[in-house]
């Protein structure tokens, strides 16, 4: 399918984690079906009713978080809206990549087409179309605590719907938000009772982030377990540990999926044959061989917590107050980013300890006290040239950046809003820093691979097998083989680029077939 191409329907029913991706990372247009639009009319007609009743409805007719006992006379409500965005619209810092708010934008359309936040449908439409358009609203990495939602993130979306804030238009080019909305033809809309509120409560920050993580961890994990795979051969290790009797006796269902990549991508190994039998040296490889499916398998696991928690999310209204089914407009805690932030957390962790587990892979292909025959460092001419021995270093760096990363972010707390929001998520910062714990990650896999395809090279006349030999192949398109010290960044970062792109993965599974 051509994601770019194919376009994605934003209805009362939850979307997938393939429409966020598609929206965020391919520009998938947006489209929302006439019946949806309907329901978003049928319930504003509620809101519009109860504006006009003396009795104060919170976000209606009320200020907000701990002023929501204040009274707002009709003809202020306006500027009531059009304030609370503006002031929220408070971020700082770095801007925030553009695939993250997209997938927030969805996200919160999303919410806004199931009829239950109570806005106007030319509110919806004007979202579809600023996402429709290309133009991107410049949100901050400051200003969510992850509850009520992502406020600030939010509200900076918020702004650029009613023409005001900076944008980026498809181009990239920074400007005004008056100025693209003009230029592609979309109307600013001046926000109505409650819609300001409704654009700004939710946890679609984190959420999108969530799923995008998932998709990037995903393959991942496949690639963590072909480079094991890769350092199995090199190391001479075997595969012996990886049967399915064996995996059996530990039913984890994140294990047996690795342990069978491992089995598909060394079978038929030469490397693993030329010393395998009764007569076989290897009694056991150390830990971070022999456990590779269980860590990689327990990583996957998390991730299937993971996305068990965010297809939830997916099929939620978040907003508060909410429009309820019989008609009530009820404040409620949705909005509170625990089951995110949570998830977004034991993510993180579980990256920190895969990317340990493969920079110790990559140490052992170095040590000659441990690599059974290979030189120190994997060395043209030892004592000359240093081989790979910093490429190990650098590994090691971001290994410890990843372990502090994983410290959670959800067990953190700071009341806001005059102690009214006294206890919040903090599943932002859970979520910005998975995305550098993923980055991470994929480069200490892209080290492993590189060291293993240099391993590989290094045990000729040997050959290791059909799906690995097409990874070292690849590597070999951007890296040369053994020799003499060279400018290695350039080839690091091509190796990464291989693993960031689904490459590696792509090339094994081209083999071997479809792999987990």
């Amino acid at each position: 399918m051509n994601l770019a191409s194919a376009s994605v329907t934003v209805g009362t029913g939850p979307i997938s984690f393939a429409d966020v991706t598609a929206v965020a990372r391919h520009d998938a247009p947006v489209l929302l079906p006439a019946a949806a639009r309907e329901g978003v009319a049928s319930t504003r007609r509620i809101i519009e009713g109860l504006a006009q009743d003396v009795h104060p409805h919170y976000g209606i007719s009320t200020g907000f978080g701990a002023l929501a006992t204040t009274f707002i006379e009709s003809d202020r409500r306006a500027q009531l809206q059009a304030s609370l965005v503006r002031s929220h619209a408070a971020g700082s810092g770095p801007e925030v990549e553009r695939e993250v708010v997209r997938a927030l934008m969805l996200l919160r359309l999303s919410t806004l087409m199931t009829g239950r936040t109570g806005v106007r449908p030319v509110v919806a439409e004007t979202y579809a179309a600023l996402l429709n358009a290309g133009i991107t609203p410049v949100v901050h990495e400051y200003g969510s605590l992850g509850c009520s939602g992502d406020l600030a993130p939010l509200a900076h979306c918020a702004l650029a719907v009613m023409g005001e804030g900076l944008v980026r238009d498809a181009s990239g080019t920074l400007m005004d938000g008056g100025l693209a909305l003009a230029a592609a033809g979309i109307t600013p809309v001046v926000l109505a009772e409650k819609e300001g509120l409704a654009l700004i409560n939710g946890t679609d920050g984190m959420l999108g982030m969530l799923v995008l993580a998932l998709a990037d961890l995903s393959r991942l994990l496949t690639t963590a377990d072909i480079a094991a795979a890769m350092s199995v051969e090199a190391l001479l290790g075997t595969d012996a540990a990886f049967a399915a009797d064996l995996q059996a006796l530990r039913p984890q269902l994140g294990q047996a999926t690795s342990a069978a990549n491992l089995r598909a991508l060394l079978a038929g190994s030469p490397l693993l044959a030329s010393h395998s039998g009764p007569d076989d040296p290897t009694v056991q490889d150390a830990y971070s061989i022999r456990c590779a499916p269980q860590v990689h398998g327990a990583a996957r696991d998390t991730m299937d917590h993971a996305a068990l928690i965010a297809g939830r999310e997916l099929a939620s209204a978040v907003d508060n107050p909410v429009v309820t089914l019989d008609g009530r407009v009820q404040s409620n805690g949705n909005f509170h980013g625990a089951p995110v932030g949570y998830v977004l957390d034991f993510l993180a962790i579980a990256a920190a300890d895969v990317a340990s587990m493969s920079e110790r892979r990559t140490d052992r292909h170095l040590d000659a006290n441990r690599n059974k025959g290979l030189p120190p460092f994997l060395a043209h001419e030892v004592g000359v040239d240093s081989g790979l021995m910093i490429a190990q270093y650098t590994a090691a760096g971001i290994v410890s950046v990843l372990k502090r990363l994983a410290v959670p972010a959800s067990v953190d707390s700071i009341p806001s809003s005059a102690m009214q929001e006294d206890h919040v998520s903090m599943g932002w910062a859970a979520a910005r820093k998975l995305r550098h714990s993923i980055d991470g990650l994929g480069r200490v896999l892209a080290i492993e691979v590189m060291t293993a395809s240099r391993s590989l090279d290094l045990r000729a006349p040997l050959t290791p097998g059909a799906a690995t030999g097409a990874v070292r192949a690849l590597v070999r398109t951007v890296a040369d083989g053994p020799g003499h010290d060279r400018f290695l960044s350039p080839e690091i970062e091509a190796i990464v680029g291989l693993v960031a792109s689904g490459a590696v993965r792509d090339a094994a599974a081209g083999v071997v077939g479809p792999l987990a």
